[in-house]
């Protein structure tokens, strides 16, 4: 064996049966969020739902994964990757009995939200075992691999929208069998990972304490996270903000003991801050486009528009280890390049007329978006190995809980403001009829009236349309246009944060992966 080869090779007989089934399990979540995402018109139909509570709910899905993955992370190396496993498993089965419980408009939005955030809970506690898992398992080549890793979510969209696509646009069955279906993997990946032998990370291997493993993630890498539990207190719990302030604050003074007052890694918290963008953009436009592309084009074109993305994702990331090798770009250059190609792919799409031009435009911003998440994990884990499973399920859940509480929800507020103003501005008496009773609110920006799920669907079902009518869809489309254009600026500020994190590893001799006692001596 080459000493290429011997340096890539992995570091357990097995990896390559538990790398396939870490696959398996971040598949499973891919099939529920893409047949989930394709029945957001069913719940606006039958509960009357507006954009800005179908991303909610949508978002409940989001932030449950972070705290899923964030618990996780925090517990796996003390308890162990097969007990979380197991764990996730039964909460991936109890998810399906709540969320089927939504059956009438008074307990549709509670039931879908909590069987949404069981079902993400789940997914995230999996991912804080296989993220770490793989990084251990291929320490050499932490990029390529964790890209295979997270081809698996794609994959997942591709066979989920595929579902929704038959089972909902041709056959009409129920939205409830189609979201059951991701039951199937689920089995699947349990199967796979029964009584097989987990190797520790390289920080719990030699007995790092909790409050070492900590040190790197700080004060400063926590704060990122306590501001967006502060959003789910106020947003999704509906507490007074003074209570999400509380808790964001007890949760710094524990960090504070626990590490004596680390302020963390500067670079960790860019990091953080750069995925929490990660989330916004990746996720939380993954969350609506099958929705908004419908509405452009067509249903059944929207589900092919999604599925032509998620399948150059997963084409793409088998290809982490050519690029970087062919192409001489390291993990940070390549965040860079993809951030940009993520800026001009929205802007192209926010403008796109045709469906050619809708896969031009899609297929870049494709490119775009496949290496991010990714390859994140994989600078944390290369720049931070004493910090064990921590810091790469801090980052992941920041992102998710980004996605959750920012991207979902906010898209969702975008979509309804410009629609209404749209709206407003072509056919006001038509507003006044079909505006919804209650506001929609997103953070600091003013409450806008939103136009009414259930008669927005009426005005796009009828067959002999008013001139009202076409004023509301006319509407909703500019909405969704404009929504696209705003998204835009996320990835922008992601390029801009990446140059200089890029610039930074120049300055001190440029990227490298470092071991636990090379970290321990900077």
């Amino acid at each position: 064996m080459s000493n290429e080869h011997a340096n890539l090779a992995p570091v357990a007989p097995n990896a390559q049966r538990l790398l396939w089934a870490g696959f398996a399990a971040i598949f499973a979540a891919g099939v529920g969020f893409a047949i989930r995402g394709g029945i957001f018109d069913n719940w606006g139909k039958e509960f009357g739902f507006t954009a800005t509570q179908l991303g909610a709910i949508g978002g409940a899905g989001f932030t449950g994964f972070c705290f899923g993955i964030i618990s996780g992370g925090l517990i796996v190396d003390k308890v162990g990757y097969g007990k979380l496993v197991l764990t996730a498993f039964v909460l991936h089965m109890v998810s399906a009995f709540v969320t089927f419980g939504a059956t009438t408009p008074a307990n549709a939005y509670q039931m879908l939200t909590i069987g949404m955030f069981i079902f993400a809970f789940a997914n995230g506690a999996l991912e804080a075992v296989a993220n770490p898992l793989v990084a251990t398992l291929f320490p050499q080549n932490r990029t390529h691999y964790l890209n295979i890793l997270h081809a698996s979510w794609p994959a997942g969209l591709v066979v989920g929208s595929l579902l929704g696509w038959i089972l909902d646009d041709k056959m009409g069955l129920n939205w409830k069998i189609q979201l059951s279906l991701y039951l199937i993997p689920t089995v699947v990946y349990g199967l796979m990972f029964i009584g097989q032998k987990m190797p520790k990370s390289e920080a719990s291997q030699n007995g790092a304490k909790f409050s070492e493993m900590f040190k790197d993630v700080g004060l400063l890498g926590s704060l990122v996270g306590c501001y967006l539990v502060t959003l789910f207190c106020s947003g999704p719990l509906g507490l007074p903000a003074s209570y999400g302030y509380g808790v964001a604050g007890v949760l710094m003074i524990a960090v504070a003991v626990i590490t004596k007052f680390s302020l963390g890694s500067i670079l960790l918290f860019v990091l953080f801050i750069a995925h929490a963008m990660v989330g916004a953009v990746e996720l939380g436009t993954d969350g609506w486009i099958q929705n908004i592309t419908g509405n452009l084009f067509t249903s059944e074109q929207g589900k092919f528009l999604f599925i032509w993305t998620s399948a150059i994702m997963f084409s793409l990331r088998f290809c982490a280890h050519w690029i970087e090798k062919n192409l001489k770009l390291s993990p940070v250059g390549l965040l860079v390049v993809c951030s940009i190609l993520a800026v001009v792919g929205l802007r192209l799409a926010s403008g796109m007329q045709t469906f050619v031009m809708a896969l031009i435009a899609l297929g870049i911003y494709a490119v775009g978006k496949t290496f991010f998440w990714p390859t994140m994990l994989a600078v944390v884990s290369d720049r931070y190995p004493r910090s064990g499973a921590i810091a790469m399920s801090i980052m992941g859940g920041i992102g998710m809980l980004s996605a959750g509480l920012i991207g979902g929800p906010g898209l969702g507020y975008s979509k309804d403001r410009y629609a209404a103003e749209s709206l407003q501005q072509t056919n006001p008496a038509a507003y006044q009829t079909v505006k919804a009773a209650a506001p929609s609110k997103f953070l600091f920006l003013d409450p806008v009236n939103a136009i009414d799920g259930t008669k927005l669907a009426e005005a796009k079902e009828a067959k002999a349309p008013t001139d009202a009518q076409k004023a509301i869809v006319l509407a909703d489309q500019t909405g969704d246009r404009m929504t696209l254009k705003a998204d835009s600026y996320i990835p922008l500020a992601m390029a801009i944060i990446f140059l200089g994190v890029l610039l930074y590893f120049k300055s001190i001799g440029g990227y490298k992966v470092l071991k636990l006692e090379e970290q321990a001596s900077t």
